[in-house]
């Protein structure tokens, strides 16, 4: 596996990314007076840093409930192992799946999918478990979500909430 440039982000990138995950509406104008540097290498760094893949998309935030999706699970997975990437990709095409992990333990496959009530909920179990390959599967309800949070703390965020708490 070769490393791209953006395997290497610097500071500003950081902090330019750390300015947009706060407000992905904002200018490169305002990302640039915020950031301290020119609005074309505000720019010319986004561009690299989308053409790389590093921002995948520049989306609103939503409520799930807001939005009618009050039931939050987690189901784990239990796979026949030479099945697992083909489990994987299946239970990825489901628009209720939000994400999708190889994990360790005793199952091999943690989702974690919303819908806007149980019977939509038992209806997508009853739907995995008639997949191939699929031994069984743990359903986890979540009773309340404590933090959702999927922006991510980013290496000058903690550097400047260091500084601006010495």
């Amino acid at each position: 596996m070769s490393l791209k440039k953006s395997d290497f982000l610097d500071e500003l990138d950081m902090k330019i990314l750390s300015v947009l995950q706060e407000d992905a509406r904002r200018s490169y104008r305002e990302v640039a007076e915020i950031t301290g540097v020119a609005t074309q290498t505000v720019y010319n760094r986004l561009k690299r840093m989308t053409d790389e893949g590093v921002i995948k998309a520049y989306i609103p935030l939503l409520d799930p409930s807001r939005v009618g999706y009050d039931l939050t699970a987690v189901i784990l997975v239990q796979v026949d192992g030479q099945f697992l990437v083909d489990v994987e990709k299946a239970l990825a095409q489901y628009p209720e799946v939000h994400g999708v992990y190889d994990i360790t333990g005793e199952f091999d496959i943690a989702i974690l999918v919303r819908f806007r009530d149980r019977a939509s909920l038992n209806g997508f179990i009853k739907s995995v478990l008639k997949m191939p390959h699929i031994k069984r599967t743990v359903t986890n309800v979540a009773l309340n979500v404590v933090k959702e949070d999927p922006r991510l703390k980013l290496w000058s965020d903690n550097k400047a909430a260091r500084k601006s708490t010495a």
